[in-house]
């Protein structure tokens, strides 16, 4: 199998319009698919369950009497999770406990606790941070089976202290992944319906008579997800509207060869529109792992996936040195970053921008996409600039809170009226001044 990947030298000229060009990905919108999507949300939001069960049984080709009898109950939650294969059972409960202790430790640490502060003048002032209280949980169904997107998106939530998880999953022909139910009920989802597409997203964001209404969206889905979750955001929040998945590989020329094919291999096998690349000062191993690249290649059951993405998105690229390496990964700022280099450190150092970075030549971005425990839900498409990885804090919101004694009310009430009639705006003056000690 031939397969003509792009190779980059940093040192060339018009070495930034290349690297531009491979980075270049704008999501099209397809009319046809806005307009069905308007049209279902919109009759969700008209008809309730009706529409629900309608575009359900059409579209998963299923012959539910009621939105009800979608609702699975949580006893095939625990069967699903005592049909496993014991050695299967055991994986994902490890990934749990491993997912749910790196986010207990996060919440711990992200500023997730109420805090107050008292003034001279007895004036209080701090935030109330408190958990929403219901969050909707969208998993892809049909072909795709993402257990492990269940544990990420369920369990910070849960250790967030969100009162209720409502999980949709669409079952086309009525196929449940068992996989994927068990892994709803060890990550302490509440309610599961097997509804999927526009019309859960719908059910989601605006209640039915029997999907409760929640306060947030999160989870990956097709075209028609995307697009619903970005227009009900707004009335709900979102997580994020996530792009193709990225690798950006980041070695000295001191890994095995076949690791660093392997692991471009993992993200382009996702779709055509995944990204890997890999950036190296040492050309001899850049040729090293292009071999390993059409050795491994022929033995991989997504070869033709994985061709498509390397030849259309993915690149080879010489640099000068590794930080030069460093100082392209932060413009790329990629979803997953490997630094694999004899020092890693040093060059982790060195990086600002990036959704996850895997520090060593042993840490595999897969590690990280199914066990390792931190957040595998991550920003694409360079959104890591000003974005991070889904995590306990996505479950919170804070609340400013304020107490003004009636001293600091003279000196607040000063300051408050000057500028409120500085902007036009009278009655916050007097509003403010009506609670100062009158004089004169």
């Amino acid at each position: 199998m031939s397969l003509k990947i792009r190779k980059l030298d940093s040192s060339a000229n018009g070495f930034s319009a290349s690297l531009s060009a491979v980075l270049a990905f704008e999501a099209s919108e397809d009319e046809a698919i806005e307009r069905s999507v308007a049209q279902i949300l919109a009759d969700v939001k008209t008809r309730g369950d009706a529409a629900v069960l309608e575009y359900t049984n059409r579209f998963d080709r299923l012959q539910a009497s009621s939105v009800a009898a979608l609702e699975l109950p949580a006893a095939e939650l625990e069967a699903a999770l005592e049909s496993l294969e014991p050695k299967q059972r055991a994986a994902l409960e490890a990934a749990a406990a491993r997912v749910r202790a790196f986010h207990e430790k996060q919440k711990i640490e992200c500023g997730s606790h109420s805090w107050q502060y008292t003034e001279a003048d007895g004036t209080v002032l701090g935030q109330k941070v408190t958990p929403l209280d219901r969050v909707g949980l969208y998993v892809p169904g049909g072909k795709a089976a993402y257990p492990s997107s269940v544990l990420m998106n369920a369990i910070p939530a849960r250790v967030a202290g969100v009162r209720e998880i409502v999980m949709v999953v669409p079952t086309p022909d009525g196929a449940r992944n068992p996989l994927v139910l068990a892994a709803a009920l060890l990550g302490g989802v509440d309610r599961v319906f097997t509804i999927g597409g526009a019309q859960a997203v719908a059910a989601l964001a605006y209640g039915t008579q029997t999907v409760p209404a929640v306060d947030k969206i999160c989870g990956p889905g097709n075209a028609y997800v995307a697009s619903a979750k970005r227009r009900v955001f707004g009335t709900v929040g979102i997580d994020m509207i996530a792009g193709p998945s990225e690798i950006l590989v980041l070695c000295d020329g001191t890994t095995d060869p076949r690791w660093i094919a392997m692991d471009l291999f993992s993200q382009a096998e996702h779709d055509e529109l995944a990204q890997s690349i890999l950036l190296c000062p040492d050309e001899t191993f850049i040729a090293r792992v292009e071999d390993a690249i059409a050795e491994l290649l022929p033995t991989m059951p997504r070869r033709e996936v994985i061709q498509r993405s390397l030849e259309d998105r993915g690149a080879l690229v010489k640099v000068r040195d590794m930080h030069e390496a460093c100082t392209i990964a932060n413009q790329i700022a990629p979803e997953h970053l490997e630094v694999s280099a004899l020092d890693a450190h040093q060059w982790t150092k060195e990086i600002r921008h990036a959704g996850a970075i895997f520090v060593g030549r042993f840490t595999s971005e897969s590690l990280g996409d199914y066990c390792a425990g931190p957040n595998h839900v991550l920003p694409t498409s360079r959104t890591a600039r000003f974005s991070s990885p889904l995590g306990v804090y996505d479950f919170f919101k804070r609340s400013s809170v304020i107490e003004v004694s009636a001293e600091g009310a003279q000196t607040l009430g000063e300051i408050a009226a000057e500028l409120a009639y500085g902007e036009g705006l009278p009655a916050h003056a007097r509003s403010a001044e009506y609670r100062m000690k009158q004089t004169g």
